[in-house]
């Protein structure tokens, strides 16, 4: 069956952003990409800092509440709507919850072919890349790195320590069938 999601999981700053970038442009179809941080982005104003909402606390951590996880389960149905209408789609996304999180992606994608990516990278760099981006908070980085894989299960994995996003990319477009 021909490959219609993607699903790169991986800490803050490990390289998810650019890494999409870079396969929009090696694959040779239009692949939209919907990341984590783009619905997060899309959220009212008062449910970010709020209890049922998302905060993010001093030290990098992350928690959400009944409405923010509400609204998530409609997002990402209606992602897999879209690949189930025929867009082959690529999700960006942080399994905090480890293979919680996988599971919630596997239900919504059930029945469609899914390449599930690990986009790993060494906790000093990401949090290296962090303090250069400026738009973390400090910690989130290095407390995501492995955390974010514990539990989850992948078709393939790519390190973006060393390697270019170009690269990694080229590494996962040769696994689309």
């Amino acid at each position: 069956m021909t490959t219609q999601v993607i699903v790169l999981n991986g800490g803050s700053s490990s390289g998810k952003s650019g890494l999409v970038r870079c396969l929009q442009e090696v694959l040779p179809d239009p692949w939209p990409a919907f990341g984590v941080d783009s619905f997060v982005e899309a959220l009212p104003a008062r449910m970010k800092g709020a209890d049922g909402g998302i905060t993010f606390a001093p030290d990098g951590g992350v928690n959400v509440g009944a409405d923010f996880r509400a609204l998530d389960a409609a997002w990402t149905e209606g992602v897999a709507a879209m690949a189930r209408a025929g867009a082959k789609v690529i999700i960006d996304d942080v399994f905090l919850g480890g293979p919680a999180s996988q599971q919630r992606w596997q239900k919504a994608l059930a029945g469609l072919a899914v390449l599930w990516v690990g986009v790993r990278c060494d906790s000093a760099v990401a949090a290296a890349r962090e303090i250069a981006r400026g738009d973390r908070i400090r910690g989130m980085a290095a407390a995501q790195a492995q955390l974010v894989h514990e539990g989850v299960r992948y078709d393939l994995e790519v390190d973006t320590t060393h390697a270019e996003s170009l690269e990694c990319a080229r590494t996962i477009a040769a696994h689309i069938g």
